[in-house]
């Protein structure tokens, strides 16, 4: 696997410093910035594999930073924040992000967090499916991009184009949860407002298509009050015999 870089912004040199500090003995590359609109030239520059993103900066703040990476970019970002109020833990995962960080933290939990989600993005997620053409595969749940085509356990489940373009968006994020704003932004290009009811009428509709039974789903799960997410599985072949 490549060495992941991983884009620190903080508009407090020392935290951008002592977080890089701590990462590069894991082994990791570090690329640095002190504010949004900074980071987002360091993304058109630099091959960024995850973005570690303070909340308070001047001239593009962490939220907003965030918004505009995700209209372009699924790499996993991690807000850092001294704010400890749920409402914004909510705000920050709502509109992208995937992990959340309490100033001050230990340098333990922030590699953990760091590693999880790297885990996640290139072998599970996003980056792996970025190399693969045709297939996505979550246990027995099988997309055919090309053939805009979806199965279970083998069996073809039909799918409106919404639905497909829904699970698409999922599957390619596994453990990753998505608004319900998000979600129709990035399936129907189109602004969010008042979407919630239309969203979850669609996930209902695959629930009860590739689910065997939709009230304990498998694979398609609610996470009350934030979004939705396609559960990631890890699947193992079993050898033949001889």
């Amino acid at each position: 696997m490549e060495q992941p870089c991983i884009l620190v912004v903080d508009d407090d040199p020392y935290i951008v410093e002592g977080i890089g500090k701590i990462l590069e003995k894991e082994g990791f590359a570090i690329c640095r910035a002190y504010d949004g609109l900074e980071a987002m030239e360091k993304l058109t520059q630099e091959k960024i594999h995850l973005i570690i993103l303070d909340v308070m900066m001047p001239n593009l703040d962490g939220l907003s930073a965030t918004m505009k990476i995700r209209e372009k970019k699924n790499i996993p970002i991690i807000i850092l924040s001294a704010k400890t109020e749920d409402e914004d833990k909510v705000a920050g995962l709502s509109i992208g992000a995937d992990d959340y960080v309490t100033k001050p933290f230990s340098p333990a939990e922030l590699v953990a967090r760091v590693r999880s989600q790297l885990r996640r993005y290139m072998t599970l997620g996003d980056y792996e499916a970025q190399k693969q053409e045709g297939n996505l595969l979550l246990g027995g749940l099988s997309l055919n991009i090309s053939r805009k085509e979806a199965s279970v356990d083998g069996q073809i489940v039909k799918l409106t184009a919404k639905e497909f373009k829904i699970l698409e968006l999922l599957m390619r994020h596994p453990g990753r949860v998505y608004s319900a704003e998000e979600i129709y932004e990035r399936v129907w290009n189109e602004d969010a407002y008042s979407v919630e009811n239309t969203v979850m009428v669609h996930i209902r509709r695959i629930r009860e298509k590739i689910e065997i039974n939709p009230k304990e789903p498998k694979y398609l799960k609610v996470v009350w009050g934030i979004g939705y997410k396609v559960e990631a599985i890890v699947t193992y072949q079993k050898k033949g015999k001889g």
